[in-house]
This record gives structure tokens, C-alpha cells and sequence, in this order.
């Protein structure tokens, strides 16, 4: 269909219990990127990512996820695999953006589901992404992994955690005929801690793949994106994670530092990170583009 010219991708599915970590650099010179993965203290692995550069009508693309699973790691790979070669070849990918993500999202989610019909157990992720389309950078989120700036040397949320003792998602909720209660926290009849989601079947009604979605100028001013799974946001705030790696120019250093904290701090979950780093004297004239494979590192989080 003449949609990708040209594509650069990396897409986290390990399943040992090595934390992976890697990065790259974009064609044009305009921004680097890298991430960190760790199953940290969990023995089974449900969080996955990717990283990816493609070329769309001429335009250099960064397109990059944080995917965190729960019921299980079917729904996370199955959106790392599918979202974005979804979002990249709807007609409206570069002409009406914003329209073409919510489309995504919610494609994506309807193919998974068709997909679970004979599965026993229900399986849902969250997704945060990120889209670099020039100089527009639009961040979409279901569920509670997070995206977070860094603007002027200021922490940024630039998505929202869905949970459903939110004021608008319990009242989306109820007024869907579902009910949000407290078992340990607050969770979609009594069993989901996220409001929105991929997958998730049974509750499907109530737990929607929706996805807001937050645009920013790529400018001077914005130096860098975190995206990452709970499994930093619960010990790490928004405010640390960016003043932690502020100093850090390679942005997969960046990515291993944010993780290594995490798990030093206790977190109890899977911890994926990315990191994109924005290159203001990027040599415009600068010609090919680079990726460091994913590699195993040893280390105490195993």
C-alpha cells in the first residue's frame, strides 16, 4: 500500500527473566530513543514494548508503547504486535492523526476480542504511546501506564491513569449498569483496578479501550518523554523519574537507570521503561538511521 518506506522496529517479548534494554536514533537526526525491561520481582512477564521508526508518506514517524498485561500476556503482545501497524496504515494516519489513534485503539481492541472467543480466562493490557508525526508529538493512553515530559526542565503528565474510582470513569461506569468497589483497591466489579483497557471481555462494557489522547509541540523546550508501566510509577513520581535522568543524555541509560531504581525501591511488579530523547541541534543534514538490538544484561533483578 506504499505505507512504509522505510521501518526500524524493536518489540519486547522475552520471556526469560533477563532484563533487556537497547536504542536507536531516528533518520532525520531529531530525536534518540531507548528502553529497559524487567520482570523485576515477578516470576511470570506481562509487560512488552516497542520502539519503532517508520517512513509514511514521506515522513519520518517515531512511533513507541508501553503495553502492560494483566489476566496474563496475550492482550499486551497481541496490541505490541498489531496497534501500530494498524495506526500506520489507516488513510487518515497523517492528515487526521488524533482520529486515526482513537480508530486504532479501538480496531485493535475489537480484533482482540474476536481473537479470545474460545479463551477461558479474560485477558486485558494497558497501552501508553507515544506518535512523533514532525513536529507533533500525540500521547494516547488506556489504563494506568504512564506518559511524563519533561518541558523546560518541569515534570509533565501527559496522560492520565484510568482508575475507576475517578469521579468520570465510575460514573462512565455505573451508567453502563456496571458497579466499582473496594477489594484492596478500587476495582470495576470488584475485580479490575483499571477503568480502561484492551481486551478484558466479560467487562468489556464497562472497561473500554477508549483512549485519551494529549498533543504537544515539539519544541526547544521539550527535552525528553518517559513512558513506563506502573511498575516505576508506584514508587518513582513524575517529578524524580525526570529529575533522575535529566543529566542522562543516552536515552537507554536513561531507560536502565529509571528501571534499576524502581526495583531498588521495592516495586512489586514488572517494570518497563522508554525513553525518548529530543535532539534541538540535531544536524538536519545528518543522512541514515541507527538501532542498538536489545541485549541481555545480568544483574540482581533476575
Amino acid at each position: 500500500m506504499g505505507y512504509l518506506n522505510s521501518v526500524l522496529s524493536t518489540s519486547g517479548t522475552q520471556v526469560d527473566d533477563a532484563p533487556v534494554s537497547g536504542g536507536g536514533l531516528s533518520q532525520n537526526g531529531k530525536f534518540s530513543y531507548g528502553y529497559a525491561s524487567s520482570p523485576g520481582k515477578r516470576s511470570s512477564m506481562e509487560d512488552f514494548y516497542e520502539t519503532r521508526i517508520d517512513g509514511v508518506e514521506g515522513e519520518i514517524v517515531g512511533l513507541f508503547g508501553v503495553f502492560d498485561g494483566h489476566g496474563g500476556a496475550r492482550a499486551a503482545e497481541y496490541v505490541k504486535q498489531n496497534l501500530f501497524s494498524n495506526l500506520i496504515r489507516h488513510p487518515k494516519f497523517i492528515s487526521d492523526t488524533k482520529s486515526a489513534i482513537a480508530d486504532a485503539y479501538n480496531h485493535t481492541d475489537s480484533e482482540f476480542l474476536k481473537s479470545e472467543n474460545t479463551q477461558n480466562r479474560d485477558a486485558g493490557s494497558t497501552a501508553s504511546t507515544a506518535i512523533l508525526v514532525g513536529d507533533r508529538l500525540l500521547v494516547a493512553n488506556v489504563g494506568d501506564s504512564r506518559a511524563v515530559i519533561c518541558r523546560g526542565g518541569n515534570a509533565i503528565a501527559v496522560s492520565r491513569d484510568h482508575k475507576p474510582d475517578q469521579t468520570d470513569e465510575r460514573q462512565r461506569i455505573e451508567d453502563a449498569g456496571g458497579f466499582v468497589m473496594w477489594a484492596g483497591t478500587w476495582r470495576v466489579g470488584g475485580v479490575l483496578a483499571v477503568s480502561r483497557a484492551f481486551g478484558d471481555r466479560l467487562l468489556k462494557q464497562y472497561v473500554v479501550a477508549d483512549p485519551e489522547i494529549q498533543e504537544e509541540v515539539v519544541d526547544s523546550s521539550l527535552e525528553f518523554l518517559i513512558l513506563a508501566s506502573d511498575g516505576l510509577w508506584d514508587v518513582v513520581t513524575n517529578e524524580e523519574a525526570v529529575s533522575m535522568i535529566k543529566p542522562i543524555e543516552d536515552p537507554e541509560q536513561a531507560a536502565k537507570r529509571l528501571m534499576q531504581e524502581a526495583y531498588q525501591r521495592g516495586s512489586a511488579d514488572n517494570i518497563t521503561c522508554v525513553v525518548v530523547r529530543f535532539l534541538a541541534t540535531a544536524n538536519q543534514g545528518q543522512g541514515g538511521s541507527s538501532a542498538r538490538p536489545s541485549t541481555a544484561h545480568n544483574s540482581s533483578s533476575g
